[in-house]
């Protein structure tokens, strides 16, 4: 198991896409598969304290290549208002096919009218990322881990692994307990997990005290999430999944 990167400084909070091109033809002979099936979206209502906020859709996109290396391009976005909070974000995250490690990253986030766009290259092989488009000081190389996850990366990373109650991985997260969800999609036999992210940001910091709950199946598909931010508790509870175009 390897530990997420927290100096690569990905985990902001509700991100979003900033460009990228994905390619959607079958992938070149020889391509690993793709441990998350194309086309597969999950969505979820989002609920603020005891307010309903908005929409959450988590998707695979589609097979890309980037700096030719085959990846699988993932997107998460989240929108939603009411007459407290606004916000409509998302991000894409490029995770490598050969040890699910991300390779690209992008995100613009719009919380309450305040904007922010950023672009992050990784480059695993070499320990280091690139914060692209800031300024000349943010585009130096910034050291990371062999096998960095963002944010993103890390909700679809967590799937690939085997999860039993009681056991600590590392610093990713800690396996709670077994646990059965009602949730608007349906009932859910749950594995509970606490994700411990040291010096991360956003909706899995240290600070939000984050509690993930995955279908106790093969698919390991997110089915709730919570997480604290100051201004409250915002909750994810799935409504639909499984369900590819």
């Amino acid at each position: 198991m390897r530990v997420t990167a927290a100096a690569l400084a990905l985990l902001a909070a509700w991100a979003s896409p900033a460009g990228g091109q994905s390619m959607k033809s079958k992938p070149a002979p020889g391509t690993p598969a793709s441990p998350f099936p194309v086309g597969e979206r999950l969505l979820y209502e989002v609920i603020f304290g005891f307010l309903r906020l908005g929409t959450a859709e988590m998707r695979v996109v589609g097979i890309d290549t980037v700096r030719g290396k085959p990846a699988v391009h993932v997107r998460f976005v989240i929108q939603g208002s009411n007459y407290l909070y606004r916000l409509n974000n998302s991000m894409d995250s490029w995770i490598s096919l050969a040890d699910t490690s991300s390779l690209r990253f992008r995100q613009d986030n719009d919380e309450n009218g305040k904007i922010r766009h950023a672009a992050y290259e990784i480059f695993p092989d070499s320990g280091y990322y690139r914060q692209l488009g800031v300024d000349s000081l943010k585009d130096k190389r910034q050291p990371t881990s062999p096998k960095p996850l963002d944010d993103a990366a890390f909700f679809y990373f967590v799937r690939t692994t085997q999860l039993e109650p009681g056991k600590r991985y590392e610093v990713i997260l800690d396996s709670l307990v077994r646990d059965t969800l009602d949730v608007p999609a349906g009932k859910y036999p749950t594995i509970k997990l606490k994700p411990v992210i040291p010096g991360g940001k956003g909706i899995l910091a240290e600070a939000s005290n984050a509690r993930m709950w995955l279908s106790d199946d093969d698919r390991k598909i997110m089915v709730q999430l919570k997480s604290k931010f100051p201004f409250g508790v915002i909750t994810m509870r799935l409504a639909k999944g499984q369900d590819k175009r």
